[in-house]
């Protein structure tokens, strides 16, 4: 019993309808309506049905306002028949308002249609049959109120609602979008946190790894070789260690600390101390480099020279004896990088993961560039090659690291 009148109608709208029976009562009582012509006067009883049926129809106001309008009606009808009251006709407001609220939208503007209509009928029939242009002015001001405010109403209402909520599903899509872009700039910094992690950091520790296990492998070293493998092993400890530090300042919140080391800027023309510095017991490298160097973004100079310093690790580790080359090609669209190193053939010294590739592949296509490695059939037999061609104007869609 009670789940059905759940379904009937909602607590507010029962809480109205008794409310508005009370209230109509009240002003029954009080003679609070019209009263046509003498000769006939309804009882109290009488004036009451009407106000009951309106009342009634309340309770369907949010659940079936559509309905409920339609047993609203003829009782409002016979109402003002009688002679209406003012609660009845606030009553009767209440329901064309629900219906124009909580019904379909072409039903509120159909009944803004009939309620315009009613209102002029009535104002017309008022004129011609009582005489008057006041009193139809008066009755056609009374219907418009009773009828026409409440649909006009419920209209701005709904407007003002939908609105409000398109304002809503918007912000929420505005929220969801932020929140991808918060994501993928996580993940684009955590990406190029990786690659100069790598780049910096493991480039540095790969070289002492491998001059140390040399020189632990190796017995009855010479004083000059020992010397010059324990002194690779002091310049990239030295030179990873103040690497590290600056890009643990890079890494705090906000700017970096003052007085801390300014981030890293490797530049094309260090190269030669690079090459230099690459070297193993069988292996040696040279730099070669052809044409002008021009004004490159600093992008670009560091997408290059991480490339090489990867690349020459990489040989370090996987090459065979004889010796890498390092060739870059300047040109007025960008510079070429070719890193040519023979094919190791007793498998790897270190233990490799594959990420430089992949960081070497990401700085390039970043800058809008290509890449490529992979066996090379050089004229001096088979080589490995790592190549990558870098504009010196990046695409704008596309993302530079500096």
């Amino acid at each position: 019993m009670q789940s059905s009148a759940r379904r009937l109608t909602t607590p507010q709208d029962a809480l109205i309808a008794a409310a508005a029976l009370v209230g109509g009562v009240l002003m029954i009582l009080a003679d609070g309506y019209v009263k046509w012509v003498d000769a006939w006067l309804p009882s109290l009883a009488l004036r009451c049905v009407p106000l009951v049926g309106l009342c009634a129809a309340m309770l369907l106001r949010r659940t079936a306002p559509l309905t409920g309008l339609a047993i609203a009606t003829p009782f409002n009808f016979a109402d003002v028949a009688m002679g209406p009251s003012l609660a009845t006709l606030m009553i009767y407001g209440d329901a064309l308002y629900a219906a124009s609220l909580y019904g379909r939208r072409r039903t509120a503007e159909w009944l803004l249609g009939v309620t315009v209509a009613a209102t002029l009928v009535t104002t017309a029939a008022a004129g011609v049959l009582l005489g008057g242009l006041s009193v139809a002015v008066l009755l056609g001001a009374v219907a418009g109120i009773t009828w026409v405010a409440p649909v006009l109403t419920a209209m701005a209402v709904r407007e003002h609602r939908f609105r409000a909520e398109a304002e809503r599903l918007r912000a929420e899509q505005v929220a969801r979008l932020a929140e991808l872009d918060r994501r993928a700039a996580v993940g684009a910094e955590r990406s190029r946190m990786a690659r100069e992690l790598h780049d910096v950091v493991a480039n540095h520790l790969s070289a002492v790894a491998l001059h140390s296990s040399a020189v632990l492998k190796v017995r009855d070293l010479d004083r000059e070789t020992l010397e010059r493998s324990l002194e690779v092993i002091r310049e990239n400890s030295v030179q990873g260690l103040a690497e590290m530090r600056r890009m643990i300042g890079l890494l705090r919140d906000g700017d970096a600390a003052e007085g801390a080391d300014p981030p890293a800027q490797p530049r094309l023309s260090e190269l030669g101390r690079l090459v230099a510095h690459t070297s193993r017991g069988d292996l040696s490298a040279r730099l070669h480099v052809a044409g002008d160097p021009p004004e490159l973004p600093a992008a670009v100079e560091l997408a290059a020279y991480r490339i090489v310093q990867e690349s020459l690790t990489n040989a370090l580790k996987h090459a065979g004896a004889g010796s890498a080359e390092v060739l870059v090609d300047y040109a007025r669209g960008g510079v070429t990088i070719d890193v040519l190193s023979p094919l190791g053939t007793d498998g790897a010294r270190l233990p490799g993961t594959g990420s430089g590739l992949i960081g070497m592949r990401e700085r390039a296509t970043l800058l809008g560039g290509r890449f490529d490695a992979g066996p090379w059939p050089g004229p001096d037999g088979p080589r490995w090659r790592v190549r990558a061609e870098l504009p010196v104007d990046p695409p704008a869609d596309r993302e530079a690291w500096s």
